[in-house]
Order: structure tokens, then sequence, then C-alpha cells
């Protein structure tokens, strides 16, 4: 079977890379943190103690980090260690600037594709995470499909443009959902009420995402998503969003926090 490299063991990353391990191919894995890894390297994965290690013999590289300046340092630890027939695939939520500024410094025969995900933690753990591919993905398809079911989105890039514009939707539903509720409770509404009444209109799927307790999406990873999405196109209303979830990220409380608590901090409105 193909060699696999899995990069970034955070909470989409490890469950990730367990579903991998479980199907029979050789893993290995790097994290910044390396007690991370102490789980998988206990089911039979092989800890590699650098990015530029872990690819060394890769057929397959995935990597899941936690954004755009993460990416750039792996980028600069395994380009040189990549081989004509290796096939990188990029995860994590970084948009198209960064996945195209790493396809431009790969050796030749070296293939690039971004493929961001849908869902979180409960979705990666059971293997039905939406893929969002660009690029050429038919090498990496068998691989992708114990992670998800893969949606092919165009060139290079558009994976990681299609996520962006998915998640500043429901990140921007998140915080509407949330200022609704700061209304409801102006009014002297019943809020078990008016969430209730939320989740049956229109908005109902997002409802649901914003009070997920079984998730996990940190609201620093809201602010970054919304940041990158907001230095590609003026954007106003996700602007107003990300300023709320801003907030709420710097709030000692909430530090690391799931979304489902800033939309609490939100609602109650600025401090």
């Amino acid at each position: 079977m193909q060699k696999i490299a899995f990069l970034g063991l955070g909470h989409m990353g490890a469950p990730m890379a367990r579903r991998l391990l479980a199907a029979g191919y050789p893993l290995t894995v790097w994290n910044r943190t390396p007690a991370r890894a102490e789980p998988l390297v206990a089911e039979g994965a092989v800890l590699a103690g650098s990015p530029a290690q872990a690819v060394r013999h890769a057929d397959v590289v995935l990597t899941m980090l936690a954004g755009p300046d993460a990416l750039t340092a792996v980028a600069d630890a395994v380009v040189p260690e990549l081989r004509p027939g290796t096939a990188w695939v990029e995860m994590s939520t970084v948009g198209p600037d960064a996945v195209r500024e790493v396809g431009g410094r790969l050796k030749d025969g070296v293939l690039l594709v971004d493929a961001p995900v849908m869902g979180s933690t409960d979705r990666a753990a059971d293997g039905t995470l939406g893929i969002l591919a660009g690029g050429d993905v038919t090498a990496v398809e068998p691989v992708l499909a114990h992670l998800g079911t893969v949606t092919r989105t165009g060139p290079l890039g558009s994976g990681a443009a299609l996520k962006l514009v998915v998640n500043t939707a429901v990140i921007g539903g998140v915080g509407i959902v949330a200022e609704a509720l700061r209304l409801a409770d102006t009014f002297g509404l019943d809020g078990d009420t008016a969430r209730a009444a939320l989740a049956a209109s229109p908005l109902g799927g997002v409802v649901g995402r914003a009070f997920a307790e079984d998730v996990h999406f940190a609201t620093e990873l809201a602010v970054k998503d919304l940041g990158i999405a907001t230095g590609a196109a003026r954007l106003p209303v996700a602007e107003a969003v990300s300023a709320h979830f801003r907030q709420a990220a710097e709030d000692p409380a909430l530090t690391r926090a799931d979304i489902a608590r800033a939309v609490t901090r939100i609602r109650k409105g600025p401090r």
C-alpha cells in the first residue's frame, strides 16, 4: 500500500489520521506538539521528529494545519524532500493564494491537491467529511475515500476558495443567530422559544451549528477564516461578524473555546 505521511494532529487531523491507519496504510505522523501523536503511535503509526523526516519516504502527504503561517513553515521544511511522484494533499483552511504559492515552489512531478474539508470532529471520526478537492485528485481519491466524499471543484486552489465561501456563510450565519437571540432577549422573549423558532426557520442548520456541543471549532479559527475571506474581497457583513468573534476570542474565559460558547458571548453584547 502507499506510504502516507500525515502532518498536523489537532482536533481534525488526529481522527483523520486514525482512519487511514485503521485502513491499513503505513502511516508516519508529525505534530508540532509530539505528545498529541502518542495515541496514534500506540496504534501503530510511526512518529517523525520533523516534517522533513515525515515526508522523506512518503507516497502521499496530507497536511491538516492551523492556517497559512503554519502551512508556510511546513512547506519550507518539506518542499526540498518531496520527490517526483509524491502527491501532497493540503487539507487545511488556508485560502487559494496560500495553496498556489506552495504549488509554485514544488519540483516537477510532485502533485499538489487542495482538499479542505466540511464537517467537524464527529464527521472526521466516522469518515463522512465533505472533501472539496481542487486540482487533479484522481491519484489520491482512493485515500481520500476513507475520510469522506470527494467533490471535484476545479483547478488547483478552487477547493480552498470554495471552503472559504462555505465557512464565511456558516460563520456569518452563526453570528446573525447570536444577534437575533440578543434581540429576543431585549424583547423579553423566552430564550428556548426563540431558539426553537429560529431552528424551524430557513436558518435551522445554522442554529444547530451554533449550539453544537459534540463538535469542535475554536473561536480563533473562525477569526482566522473570516480574516482570509475579508482580505480577499470587501465583505462588510463578514467584517462585522469577524469583529464579534474577535471580541469573543479575546475574552480570557473563552480562550480556545468552541464556537458554541462564543455564541453566548456575542449574545450578551459588547463588554
